[in-house]
């Protein structure tokens, strides 16, 4: 009874043993899928490599101008607001001017003063010519009253001397004392001319000293008249009001900044390795990301290469001369502007690209 069932049981192992061996064939399909993602994926990084190159260290720049008043005063008036839209001319605050107007006044009163010392010159060196001319003629007098008792002391000698002793020795002493009284009346003239002379040159230098001394408070009346000018703080360019740290009674000084103007125009600087730039040039089209736009992408071009890498515009450059040198790849700045057809594609959301924005650059090369 036993047999027959031995009999009937034998043949299943030759029918296991006739199955194939091998991985099943869901295992072979994933595996071609694995190896064709991973061919695809390669040959796209290749590809890249040949025609792209990218960086994730790029930023929106733009144009900040400062806000600073040239003079210290208390402000009066203010007429900016935070993130405000402003237009080059505009009076962003005024200062007190009490205190330039009082210095205006003050200049202008020595000016009065100095037309004063010049007219007083002038009175002077008329009187001093004066006063030389007449001294000018009591010269040419004295001269011809010492010509005369000259001759008549020259003839007293002669006739005293003569054989017949036709004049006295006291008529003799007389045209002496005569002749020496005029050349001493001579002297004396000349003297007083010359101090004449002096006299209207000293009132010309005073005159010359008033005039200088004007013309130097005229300039110091026209510096102080720009100080008054300068009590309204104007904008320098178009652009919104940005980091305004300044209030109504507020007394600021000459330089201090006040606030910051954004000027609407915005570029990009990208960071790229000294490796990425053989290939770049300007012009090449560029793809951009915005990290506060995610899902759009912008588009650029090239459009200048910084004039050296970034570490040489550092406060602290690098010394490499120094014994511990480590080479590292140094970035050099590429300035890539945006295209003004893509700006129009983000509608009025374009005004929310302001400097400080992080992005992403690809270059096709």
């Amino acid at each position: 009874m036993n047999a027959p069932q031995d009999n009937a049981a034998a043949p299943k192992p030759a029918a296991q043993n006739g199955k194939k061996s091998g991985p099943p064939v869901p295992l072979l399909i994933v595996g071609a899928l694995l190896l064709i993602g991973g061919i695809a994926l390669g040959g796209r990084m290749w590809w890249r490599s040949q025609h792209l190159v990218e960086t994730e260290n790029a930023f929106i720049a733009g144009r900040i101008h400062p806000v600073a008043t040239r003079v210290a005063g208390v402000v009066t008036e203010m007429h900016m607001q935070d993130n405000a839209v402003v237009k080059a001319g505009d009076v962003l605050l005024r200062l007190d001017p009490a205190d330039a107007a009082v210095q205006v006044e003050r200049l202008k009163a020595q000016i009065a003063q100095a037309d004063a010392a010049i007219a007083t010159s002038a009175a002077q060196i008329a009187q001093a010519r004066a006063q030389a001319a007449a001294t000018g003629s009591q010269v040419a007098q004295a001269e011809a009253v010492l010509a005369r008792t000259e001759l008549e002391a020259k003839r007293s000698q002669a006739l005293f001397g003569a054989e017949l002793r036709a004049t006295s020795k006291q008529e003799l002493d007389a045209a002496l004392a005569a002749r020496d009284v005029a050349r001493a009346d001579l002297a004396a003239r000349k003297a007083s001319a010359s101090a004449a002379k002096e006299a209207v040159a000293a009132a010309e230098s005073a005159r010359q000293s008033a005039n200088a001394q004007k013309a130097a408070t005229q300039a110091q009346l026209k510096d102080a008249q720009n100080q008054l000018g300068y009590v309204e703080v104007k904008a320098a360019s178009d652009g919104r009001i940005g980091k305004r740290t300044v209030e109504v009674g507020q007394r600021v000084q000459p330089g201090q900044q006040l606030a910051a103007i954004v000027e609407p125009e915005t570029w990009i600087v990208a960071n790229f390795k000294e490796t990425q730039l053989a290939k770049m040039k300007p012009g090449q089209k560029v793809h951009i990301k915005v990290d506060a736009f995610p899902g759009r992408e912008l588009e650029g071009h090239v459009d200048s290469f910084a004039p050296a890498s970034g570490a040489s515009f550092a406060l602290l450059p690098p010394d490499n001369a120094t014994g511990n040198f480590t080479k590292i790849v140094q970035r050099v700045p590429v300035k890539v502007v945006l295209e003004p057809e893509s700006l129009k594609g983000l509608g009025d959301a374009a005004s929310r690209l302001v400097p400080g924005l992080s992005v992403q650059v690809e270059v096709e090369l």
